[in-house]
């Protein structure tokens, strides 16, 4: 009888596969579906280097650049759902892009799973340090005195920069002009010499010329003041109510075994919330999170509830 059950649970162990009881087991791949330098890079290099020391297996980062994210995104969720792919995306290619776009190659909602949001970043309503205008309610009036006049910049259309100032100029009720760049510098360089009078961009591209006072900064989109820009007030606190997170997260394969979720999970919020990353974030004007799946899925639902109004009220689209 022993014998019987002893081969019954040799049996039922040899069935389970490796990769369901332990998570590495082989190389993992990190895929950014942006290129490197991008703030999703620097992020998964860090984690690939601190998960390498600690748990002894490669981890290697796969930049997919193009098609505003999707590119690498679906690489992610076409891979093989063992664990040894992972991503990471931010809110373009995880939801956005399905109000943007008329078709995308693979599904957001179906084809991948959500692990956790790994930082947020806030973004910063930003202003030729000449334009006369030292907080968002005279930056309001400005505009609404001569509507048509005064343009923003963007990284792009259909980018969280793009979409800020657009909800911006609904909440306030005035008329931009929209002039999308091809990077943050670019769009930097843009407001510093007048081509345009506003930004939102992230804050790490912002601060430095902010330091040397070539540009103002009015408030930042977080839904709090940011604890590595305290003096910089929100926009809600501004008068605007307005949330614009600029966040990145890490997501699997659809059907990866949630043993091996769990896995993933656990090591890496313990990772990007260890003392060494979370300073080096911190160099970048980022915060590590690691919420839970659950977290991650209500913070996509806000993000598609906040823009689509948007999106349809300005006709914005991008094919």
């Amino acid at each position: 009888m022993r014998r019987l059950v002893a081969l019954a649970l040799f049996m039922v162990c040899a069935a389970t596969p490796v990769a369901a009881q332990d998570w590495p087991t082989k190389t993992v791949r990190i895929v950014v579906p942006f290129g490197a330098g991008a703030t999703p890079d620097l992020i998964a290099r860090m984690i690939a280097d601190k998960l390498q020391q600690k748990l002894g297996q490669n981890f290697i980062v796969e930049n997919k650049p193009g098609a505003s994210g999707m590119i690498g995104t679906d690489v992610v969720a076409k891979a093989e759902p063992d664990g040894s792919t992972i991503g990471v995306s931010i809110g373009g290619p995880l939801a956005i892009n399905t109000l943007l776009f008329s078709k995308m190659p693979y599904d957001p909602f179906k084809d991948v799973a959500l692990i956790t949001i790994l930082t947020n970043q806030p973004s910063v309503l930003t202003v030729p340090a000449n334009l006369g205008v030292n907080s968002v309610a005279e930056l309001v009036a400005l505009i609404k005195k001569d509507p048509g006049k005064y343009s923003f910049g963007s990284i792009g259309n259909g980018s969280l920069s793009h979409l800020a100032m657009e909800a911006i100029a609904i909440k306030s009720g005035a008329k931009l002009v929209h002039i999308p760049y091809g990077s943050s510098p670019q769009a930097m360089t843009a407001v510093i010499r007048g081509d345009v009078q506003m930004v939102v961009m992230p804050a790490i591209s912002v601060l430095p010329h902010a330091q040397q006072k070539t540009v103002k900064m009015l408030a930042v989109t977080t839904a709090k003041r940011s604890p590595l820009l305290p003096d910089v007030p929100t926009l809600k606190e501004s008068g605007v109510d307005l949330e614009a997170d600029a966040w990145n997260g890490l997501i699997a394969p659809a059907g990866t075994p949630p043993a091996i979720l769990s896995k993933i999970h656990r090591e890496v919020v313990e990772a990007i919330k260890s003392p060494e990353l979370k300073e080096k974030f911190a160099a970048q004007i980022m915060e590590p999170i690691g919420n839970t799946p659950a977290e991650f899925k209500a913070q996509i639902d806000a993000d598609l509830a906040r823009w689509t109004p948007v999106i349809k009220q300005q006709g914005i689209k991008v094919n």
